[in-house]
């Protein structure tokens, strides 16, 4: 019997973050984002994919890294996520897409109390691809508070 789960992987930072497959609808090129006023820092605005109007969240300060340049690996991750009762789409900001990779999860482990430098709060567990360790996100704590859901009502 098959255990592995799919997930689309994700540069953010030095780290490599994981996505679940279900949950993303595409991945985009950088294009020109829209600023809202009075967001939270993390907000980068609103992108507009086919006519419907994105809110776009940049990875790295929601989880708590220090801000970064787009290069040309950057790449917007349009996800589908349900939080707070409902299912909303957004756009997230990661510094580069890697692959849809397997991960088998027996394999996948409780994330650490301390020794990281992102809230774990955000995790659903770590494991390992190509020797190093992929940090699976949980889609719903990440984009459940911190006025999200917010900018998503005001698109």
């Amino acid at each position: 019997m098959n255990s592995d789960s799919h997930y689309v992987t994700l540069g953010v930072g030095d780290e490599i973050f994981a996505a679940p497959v279900e949950n993303v609808r595409e991945v985009l090129d950088l294009c020109p984002i829209t600023r809202i006023p009075n967001m939270p820092p993390f907000m980068c605005g609103v992108i507009e994919v086919r006519g419907v109007g994105i809110p776009v969240v940049d990875l790295r300060l929601k989880l708590g890294l220090p801000a970064g340049a787009q290069t040309a690996h950057s790449r917007i991750v349009v996800l589908e996520v349900e939080t707070a009762g409902r299912r909303i789409v957004l756009g997230a900001l990661a510094d580069r897409v890697y692959e849809v990779a397997a991960l088998d999860e027996h394999d996948v482990e409780p994330p650490p109390e301390i020794g990281i430098p992102w809230d774990s709060g955000f995790i659903r567990g770590m494991a390992r691809r190509k020797g190093a360790f992929v940090v699976i996100l949980d889609l719903a704590a990440v984009f459940a508070a911190d006025g999200v859901l917010a900018l998503e009502e005001a698109v």
